[in-house]
């Protein structure tokens, strides 16, 4: 299918479970059998009066409706279910289309509008892009239920005062329209942050839609931001929404902005400025009725100065900055979050742990989390998982824990020794124990840590095959190499 060029870096949907409301025979027959052979499960029916009425008996994924059916019309259906405790994402065809229908179907509540004929790659990417805005939804719901829960502002997981001026930030700025820059290192806890923000906001009952402009190849990032027009480009089979337009009425969130390209970062500049986009390969301005929240881990005023960020786009995130410390700097509350973490795995787990001895708590606290509240998390699942029950002893713990202030790999010496020193395989020790704390402070991401050495990616990649690291990173981390270094 031509669309899968254009989402090489997500996974594909899972097979939905679909509505088709289709009064030709002939016609339903042929859309019943696509969309079967593609996994979907599909119901269909002839009649907008049944549609509703399977639609109140059982919930569906996706409703698929021709304008034209006995009853009532498609967009009457659509129209009447907008009501129900949960809503399909639909999708509205006709063979009769025009630009007003169309504009009837979205303002009902239509996802899409479809004429006919269409291909079925047309249907195809159609179908993809409904899903991902079903599973938005209920990645949003899943959010408000774990916010509403465990992060509502009173119940953070934290004893520090520098968390609770963030707690109080959070709510003065929740409510507004500001822009808001959330500063810290990874692992910190950024998006649960930003969660928060969204959360306790008047845009709460809209959508918050995450963006890691880190993580999306730099071809690809505008097409999923701003979406993109039929033909656009290679493998644009059919109009594709962008994150900014799934936003609409909540919050988009950019994770590792200072990541992005600069001609990227010209185009969020004027979202910023204009509240304006245009998609990929289209003409037509849209009105960006979003609420921007951004993040980095980097120094975006060092960026600016390095002239690797633009100023005026610096300014306009920088509204309203939250610098989320390190966990280094706030220990007091690691026995909470020790706490937290354990009754959240011991769930998730089926595990039965207690807690931590004594000793135990004493490294834990005393150690540095350059991964931070991530790292911690990561440390107690793995308890949950090999431990499983009791008290965490100080043998349970990774070595990095239990000796913090051991060499990374070899001792290095600070100078030549009587009986000489053996060079290459110093330098080469020496640099082994660089690339291991690069990669740790950077949580395993080889971008980055490439970024902190200040040599090329690729380069670093070649250098981790030569010089055999696997099994070093494995005992640093307890892990296999490669689910831990992300490439």
């Amino acid at each position: 299918m031509g669309s899968s060029d254009v989402h090489t870096f997500s996974q594909s949907p899972p097979p939905a479970h679909i509505l088709l409301v289709e009064d030709e025979i002939d016609i339903r027959e042929a859309l019943c059998a696509q969309l079967q052979d593609e996994g979907h499960h599909v119901v269909s029916t002839e009649s907008g009066t049944e549609a509703l009425s399977l639609l109140q008996q059982s919930p569906f994924d996706i409703l698929l409706t021709d304008v034209m059916i006995p009853g009532m019309n498609g967009i009457e259906l659509v129209e009447q279910i907008a009501q129900f405790p949960t809503v399909p994402v639909t999708i509205v065809m006709t063979g009769y289309g025009s630009v007003e229908m169309a504009v009837q179907a979205i303002k009902a509540g239509a996802f899409d509008f479809l004429q006919k004929p269409f291909s079925v790659e047309v249907l195809s990417a159609t179908i993809e892009s409904a899903l991902r805005v079903k599973s938005l939804r209920n990645e949003n719901v899943e959010l408000r239920r774990t916010v509403k829960g465990q992060f509502g502002l009173g119940n953070l997981i934290s004893a520090s005062e520098t968390m609770k001026q963030v707690f109080r930030l959070i709510e003065c700025v929740a409510d507004t329209e500001s822009t808001v820059l959330i500063l810290g290192e990874s692992g910190t806890g950024k998006e649960l942050i930003a969660q928060t923000t969204h959360f306790h906001s008047e845009r709460r009952k809209g959508c918050l839609i995450p963006v890691n402009c880190g993580a999306i190849p730099e071809a690809l990032l505008e097409s999923e931001l701003f979406g993109h027009e039929k033909g656009a480009f290679t493998g644009a089979v059919a109009t594709r929404i962008g994150r900014f337009e799934l936003a609409a009425g909540g919050t988009i969130f950019l994770d590792e902005i200072g990541d992005l390209s600069p001609p990227l970062q010209v185009k969020i500049l004027r979202v910023l400025q204009e509240r304006t986009f245009e998609r990929v390969g289209g003409a037509r301005t849209y009105k960006a009725d979003a609420r921007v929240i951004a993040a980095t881990n980097q120094d975006l005023e060092e960026l600016v100065a390095n002239k690797l960020f633009r100023e005026d786009l610096y300014y306009r995130l920088n509204v309203v900055p939250i610098l989320v410390p390190p966990l280094r700097h706030r220990t007091e509350d690691i026995p909470l979050l020790i706490e937290h973490f354990i009754n959240q795995f011991n769930e998730r787990r089926a595990a039965k742990l207690t807690g931590a001895s004594p000793d135990a708590m004493s490294l834990l606290c005393s150690y540095q989390w350059p991964g931070n509240v991530r790292e911690l998390s990561n440390i107690v699942e793995r308890m949950a998982i090999l431990k499983r029950n009791g008290l965490i002893e100080t043998e349970d713990l990774p070595e990095k824990i239990r000796s913090p202030h051991a060499p990374s790999i070899a001792n290095v010496p600070a100078a030549i020794p009587v009986g000489g020193i053996n060079l290459s395989s110093t330098v080469e020790e020496f640099e082994n124990r660089l690339i291991i704390e690069a990669l740790e402070r950077t949580n395993w991401v080889k971008s980055k840590a490439a970024q902190l050495l200040h040599i090329n990616r690729t380069t670093l990649i070649e250098k981790l095959k030569k010089k055999s690291l696997a099994e070093v990173v494995a005992n640093r981390t307890g892990r296999d190499v490669n689910p831990v270094i992300s490439f």
